[in-house]
């Protein structure tokens, strides 16, 4: 057959332009889409810097760079079907809408009577979420199907200790000062520390290793890609850090964490299943987005945080 009669493959588009932890956590729903779509040309619509790691997961086979709601770009071709794995709507589903997708699967919105959906849950898992509305659509989902592959060509510093003192907002931030404690501890037990954060974080970072008495070059903050931060984590012994993208990170690559809620429940957003991940939240609820750290996360002492590690420590290999 001459390639001009080769039918191109019918194309499927997935929001989901938000963060790290959003992307990891949508693994399972689009590893699900794509085994129930084996042919199909599944579009990634999240922002560019997550490109690399979505290819990763091999559930994808493109991305389009898409920076958040409203920043959607129509295709050369309307793709069969659009799937929302962004928000319960109306902005992300009016986005949708725009592509002229043959269908659309969505959370219904009364916005949208023509649209067919469930419900939105609320208090679910995350994960959850989203296997569900596939699962709606008779598209079974495997709810542990997290894990990624370590990055090939990435530097290896197998048996480090991360320290990821950084998060989106405030009202998730540990004090640096505690971290500081967590690490000065690890690291007069041994351990190689290094601390880790993205391009605005390096003055935490240096903060944290100056007041753990660690040298400069313990400080990786600012100077890792994303997939070079994905290989780190994968290699470490063991990631100290709050509620925040990294610890998804650790759950995707099996590797032992401590992770530090509050103010959302780890109920919500925690690694699942019974990996070497060690999970400290106080019980209670917040503003995951306020302008300062949650009464709750502050509840947690540095010595909860190295009795986690102790705790992990022995556990059974």
């Amino acid at each position: 057959m001459a390639l001009s009669d080769t039918a191109a493959p019918d194309t499927i588009l997935v929001l989901r332009a938000l963060g790290l932890g959003d992307l990891l956590t949508g693994v399972p729903a689009l590893r699900g889409l794509r085994r129930a779509h084996p042919d199909a040309h599944i579009v990634l619509a999240a922002p560019e810097r997550f490109g690399e790691l979505a290819l990763l997961t091999g559930a994808v086979d493109a991305v389009q760079p898409t920076a958040g709601l409203g920043r959607l770009r129509p295709l050369h071709t309307p793709p069969v079907l659009a799937v929302n794995l962004h928000g319960s709507g109306p902005e992300s589903i009016s986005d949708l809408l725009g592509l002229g997708a043959r269908s659309i699967l969505t959370h219904r919105h009364d916005a949208f009577p023509q649209l067919q959906g469930p419900a939105w849950p609320t208090d679910v898992h995350e994960v959850d979420r989203w296997c569900g509305l596939l699962e709606w659509a008779g598209i079974p989902c495997e709810r542990a199907d997290l894990t990624i592959p370590r990055p090939p060509g990435c530097p290896d510093r197998s048996g480090v200790t991360v320290i990821h003192p950084g998060a989106a907002f405030p009202a998730r931030r540990w004090p640096p000062e505690r971290f500081a404690a967590v690490a000065a501890a690890l690291y007069a037990d041994g351990h190689d520390v290094v601390i880790t954060g993205d391009a605005g974080e390096v003055d935490l970072a240096r903060t944290v290793a100056a007041q753990a008495g660690l040298p400069g070059s313990a400080v990786l903050a600012g100077t890792l890609g994303l997939l070079d931060l994905v290989a780190l984590i994968s290699d470490c012994r063991l990631l100290v850090c709050g509620d925040t993208g990294v610890g998804h990170i650790a759950t995707a690559t099996g590797t032992p964490s401590v992770l530090l809620f509050g103010p959302t429940p780890p109920s919500l957003w925690g690694p699942r299943g019974t990996g070497p991940h060690a999970v400290l939240w106080a019980g209670r609820d917040g503003d995951p987005h306020g302008d300062a750290p949650d009464p709750g996360l502050l509840a947690l002492t540095v010595s909860a945080v190295l009795g986690a590690v102790d705790a992990l420590r022995k556990e059974p290999v």
